[in-house]
């Protein structure tokens, strides 16, 4: 039963998501806390181990949270969920792609969910910041500044930064994600 649903519930979440991976943050963050699979801390670390691992976001996170609930056939069902509608709708755009483009309804609707995905993508990282950097987890919960959290940010960022102004070009992802895992074993420890 919880393999259907995690099937059912991500392929909703790939069906009405735009904007990829992040574009589809909130939405499964409202899912998987909605139906109590994951506690607000365990989420963001699946985000964190999802963005880390090669691979789309949106599978990475679908299979993970889908190995969370059901072993390897809750991975199997949420992966194919959340990808499936993608499949199908990529296939019915590149057979349909020169021949939609000219008209402007479709211009009109992508100029429309461009916004969208911007505001969600803003949204999920303003809520995770407020989360991770000020322990913030809802209205009446407080505000809990962690100072770990705010020394790795504001290090990352300056790093980000100088890196850029030097080089003129941003530092590499893959350095940026070891780095914060060598600071997170050196400030949390292991």
């Amino acid at each position: 039963m919880i393999c259907l649903e995690l099937f059912l519930n991500f392929l909703m979440i790939g069906t009405l998501s735009f904007g990829g991976g992040y574009g589809m943050i909130s939405l499964v963050r409202e899912v998987v806390l909605g139906h109590g699979w994951l506690t607000e801390a365990e989420f963001l670390s699946f985000i964190a181990v999802s963005e880390s691992t090669p691979g789309p976001l949106a599978v990475n996170m679908a299979t993970f949270i889908g190995s969370s609930q059901a072993g390897f056939a809750g991975a199997l069902c949420a992966t194919l969920g959340v990808v499936l509608p993608s499949f199908g709708i990529i296939l019915l755009i590149a057979a349909a792609l020169k021949s939609l483009l000219k008209y402007p309804a479709v211009e009109a609707i992508l100029s429309g969910v461009r916004p969208c995905v911007v505001a969600m993508i803003l949204a999920t990282a303003i809520t995770m910041a407020l989360s991770t950097l000020g322990g913030f987890q809802s209205l009446a919960g407080g505000f809990a500044p962690d100072g770990r959290s705010i020394f790795v940010f504001a290090l990352l960022w300056a790093i980000h930064l100088l890196y850029k102004k030097k080089t003129q070009k941003a530092p590499s992802p893959i350095g940026m994600i070891v780095l914060s895992a060598v600071l997170g074993v050196i400030l949390w420890g292991v």
